[in-house]
C-alpha cells in the first residue's frame, strides 16, 4: 500500500519546524508520530518515512544525516536492500550501522551461535546470549534500533545451493565471513546475481577491504586460486581485536552506502590495507 493524500496530510499536520545546531532550519517528524501513523493507516513505518522525505519532512532519527545526505538520498537508502553474510565481529557492527543509517531492508545470514570467545569483539554478543543464534540476536537488535527496517533473517550458512535465493535482488552484499572458502562461494553467488560485493578481513591489528563488481576479477587477485586457498586466514594466528574489527566494519558499511547512493570513490579493483599499530592506510591497485 502506498501513502495516499490522507496519510500525507497527517504527516504534514504532525510535522514541526525546527533547527539544526548550526541554526539551519528543517521540518521534522518524530519517531512516535511515524509509528502512530503506521498503526492508524496500516502502512509500514518505512513507507511513512519515505513519504515524509518526499515532502521534505525529515524523520527525526535521520536529521543528523542531512548535512551529508539529501532527503532524496535518505529515501533512496530506505528503498534499498543490503545483504550481510556473517553476523560476528564485522557483521554485528555493519548491521548496527546500516540499521541506524536507514537501509530499508536488511537480509541477515548466519547459521552460527554465540560463544564466550565472541564477547571481546562481537557487538551483538552479550553474556546472556551465549548459545543464541546470531541471526536471532541481530534481528532483535535492529528492531530495537529502527522499527522502519525490514529484516529478512536466514539462520543458516550460505552455500552454493541457497546463495541465489538469499542474495538475489540485493543492491549490495557485504562479506563479513571468516572463511576463505565461504568467501569465494559468496563472490561466485554475487556475480551470478549481478550484485556488488564489499569484502573485508581482519586479523589482530590488521585489516583490508575491497569492493567487487560482477565483472571484476575480485578475490583471486588477493588470495590467489580459490582451489589452493586455505579455509581460514591470518585471524586464526593473530586473533581479532574489537577496535580493529569496528574500524574495518565501518569502512565496509561506508562502501555499501556509496554503492547505493552512487557517490564517492569506491575501492573497486583496489585493496585498502590497514595497520592500526603503525596508523598506516595504504591503497593498493589490484589491476
Amino acid at each position: 500500500m502506498k501513502p495516499d493524500d490522507g496519510i500525507k496530510n497527517r504527516i504534514s499536520a504532525l510535522s514541526k519546524r525546527k533547527a539544526l545546531p548550526d541554526k539551519t532550519p528543517y521540518t521534522g517528524i518524530s519517531v512516535n508520530d511515524i509509528i502512530n501513523i503506521s498503526g492508524n493507516f496500516g502502512i509500514s513505518c518505512r513507507e511513512i518515512e519515505i513519504a515524509s522525505l518526499e515532502e521534505e519532512i525529515i524523520p527525526e532519527r535521520y536529521v543528523r544525516n542531512m548535512k551529508s545526505f539529501s532527503a532524496t538520498d535518505q529515501a533512496t537508502l530506505l528503498k534499498s536492500r543490503i545483504t550481510v553474510v556473517g553476523l560476528g565481529g564485522l557483521g554485528g557492527v555493519v548491521t548496527e550501522i546500516l540499521a541506524r543509517i536507514g537501509i530499508g531492508t536488511l537480509t541477515l545470514v548466519d547459521g552460527d551461535v554465540f560463544e564466550e570467545s565472541n564477547l571481546n569483539r562481537q557487538f551483538l554478543c552479550r553474556e546472556n546470549l551465549i548459545s543464541t543464534l546470531k541471526a536471532d540476536a541481530a534481528e532483535k537488535r535492529i528492531k530495537e534500533i529502527n522499527s522502519s527496517v525490514t529484516v529478512r533473517k536466514h539462520s543458516e550458512y550460505l552455500n552454493e545451493e541457497n546463495a541465489k535465493g538469499i542474495i538475489g535482488g540485493s543492491d549490495a552484499v557485504i562479506d563479513c565471513l571468516d572463511s576463505l572458502t565461504a568467501r569465494f562461494v559468496l563472490e561466485r553467488a554475487s556475480k551470478k546475481a549481478g550484485c556488488r560485493l564489499v569484502s573485508a578481513a581482519v586479523a589482530g591489528n590488521y585489516g583490508h577491504i575491497t569492493t567487487i563488481f560482477p565483472e571484476d576479477p575480485g578475490l583471486k587477485l588477493i588470495y590467489g586460486d580459490p582451489e589452493n586457498a586455505p579455509d581460514k586466514g591470518a585471524e586464526t594466528s593473530l586473533g581479532a581485536l574489537s577496535h580493529c574489527v569496528s574500524l574495518i566494519a565501518s569502512l565496509e558499511a561506508s562502501e555499501a552506502i556509496k554503492i547505493i547512493l552512487g557517490k564517492g570513490s569506491l575501492l573497486r579493483n583496489k585493496l585498502l590495507v590497514i595497520d592500526i599499530d603503525d596508523n598506516s592506510f595504504e591503497t593498493m591497485q589490484l589491476l
